[in-house]
């Protein structure tokens, strides 16, 4: 859940403050005659018809603004949200690996072992991670990231990655001979190769390339795989990209011989991964280091963060023009309804009573403006994220569609803010409205 940002922490405890002081100062809270009064102030009769007109819009306002602040904060949310499930589909919340020449691990069992027994960890296993150039034998080749990894789909699985698969699974089951094993694509990389289940591809490894003296050159190591799966992660750079061997295969692949690239790790707080992992490497200790996903991936989380704070500060400066137009629709009213004013004084109400019943409707358009824009926004983000009628460039968001998730803090925070201004925003005409002088607004044309 996101921390909300410090101004709007402030607007919210303000409006704490002053909702209490509305409900527990009778000054402050309208008489029941007093609110007939505010009332009939806002309905359209036909000598004001002009007043009522300006209210609609004045509630108009507070209803846009908040309804699009409730969506913007809800596509920031969902693409923090999105992001970090389609990374996790692939990668785990904590890789250990070591320092030195190459990603390579050789006492990874014990190493496994360790990591098992610490508190907090759900589940490790060992996997293989290296770089490889794929054709599927036309005059078009791709380079991808081979990723090694277990068969297990069940509770001790790191990932979700298993359950990704839309054809085939991480059991890699081959019906050819002439070839070393089982190879799963992203369904991106499939379709550019043309390449389905039971077709054969070539991997190209950078390891194990022998030095040919009479070419003068290294000659790569060729390997063929039957394709027996297809996975679909809905994460572009995994789609397009990757290809998932088994572990085994994959280690020959990589000439790491019984050796891993490292060990991934999933977590029972995702969000503790960054401070886990220091206190992992700590424990560890020399050569080994520990990298979480939020490290890997904190300048993404960190532009979404600053680019939901900009948007929600742009965004509420329509509450704040709406709040100018609940000043400019109570003013008129106060302009016209001068003369009814000045009766009121001369006949004994007092000027405190006459500051409620501004402060009434001001309140008023802003309950129901605010009501009406959280609904709207709950609502039309609801279908723009079920429906999925935005689509993106999942080439540069990573993701195909525009996700909307609206979390309720998010939710009562615009709330609380639009109630503040509204709440705000009367103040000055009630003031006005307070010091007519009886017989001047009565005389008042």
């Amino acid at each position: 859940m996101s921390i909300p940002p410090l101004p709007v922490a402030l607007a919210v405890g303000a409006g704490v403050v002053l909702a209490l002081l509305v409900v527990f100062r009778r000054d402050f809270w309208p008489s029941r005659l007093e609110r007939q009064i505010a009332l009939r102030y806002l309905r359209s009769h036909r000598s004001s018809r002009l007043v009522s007109l300006i209210t609609l819009i004045a509630v108009g306002g507070v209803t846009v603004g908040v309804m699009a602040l409730v969506v913007v904060l809800g596509v920031m949310n969902g693409l923090q949200s999105d992001l970090r499930d389609k990374i996790l589909v692939a990668s785990p919340h904590l890789r250990v690996l070591t320092y030195g020449e190459g990603l390579r691990l050789d006492d990874w069992r014990h190493v496994q072992d360790v990591v098992r027994q610490t508190k907090g960890v759900e589940a490790a296993a060992p996997f293989v991670m290296t770089q490889g150039l794929i054709s599927a034998g036309h005059d078009y080749a791709e380079g991808v990231i081979v990723l090694g990894v277990d068969a297990d789909t069940g509770t001790r699985a790191v990932t979700s990655f298993a359950h990704h698969f839309v054809k085939g699974d991480l059991h890699f089951r081959t019906t050819r001979q002439d070839i070393e094993g089982g190879i799963a694509l992203g369904t991106r990389l499939a379709s550019k190769l043309s390449a389905f289940p039971g077709d054969v591809v070539t991997l190209v490894s950078p390891a194990g390339a022998r030095f040919n003296p009479s070419i003068g050159a290294f000659v790569p190591q060729y390997h063929r795989y039957e394709v027996t799966g297809i996975f679909d992660t809905g994460m572009y750079e995994y789609d397009n990209s990757y290809v998932a061997l088994r572990r085994s295969v994959a280690q020959r692949f990589a000439g790491l011989d019984t050796s891993v690239t490292g060990i991934e790790v999933r977590l029972a707080d995702p969000w503790n991964a960054e401070a886990f992992g220091q206190a992992l490497e700590l424990r560890l200790g020399y050569p080994y280091r520990v990298l979480d996903w939020q490290s890997q991936n904190a300048s993404l989380f960190s532009a979404l963060k600053l680019e939901k704070l900009a948007m929600a500060l742009v965004v509420f400066l329509i509450c704040v023009v709406a709040a100018f137009n609940v000043v400019g629709t109570l003013t008129m009213v106060v302009r016209d309804k001068t003369r009814e004013i000045g009766i009121l004084l001369a006949m004994g109400l007092r000027q405190s009573a006459i500051r409620r019943i501004f402060l009434a409707q001001g309140v008023l358009i802003g309950v129901v403006g605010t009501s009406l824009g959280a609904t709207l926004g709950f609502v039309l983000g609801g279908m723009v994220n079920r429906g999925q009628w935005i689509h993106i460039d999942p080439s540069i968001y990573f993701i195909d569609h525009l996700p909307v998730r609206t979390q309720p803090v998010d939710a009562l925070l615009v709330i609380a803010a639009s109630l503040l201004i509204a709440t705000l925003a009367p103040l000055y005409p009630a003031l006005q409205a307070a010091r007519l002088n009886p017989v001047t607004a009565i005389r008042y044309e």
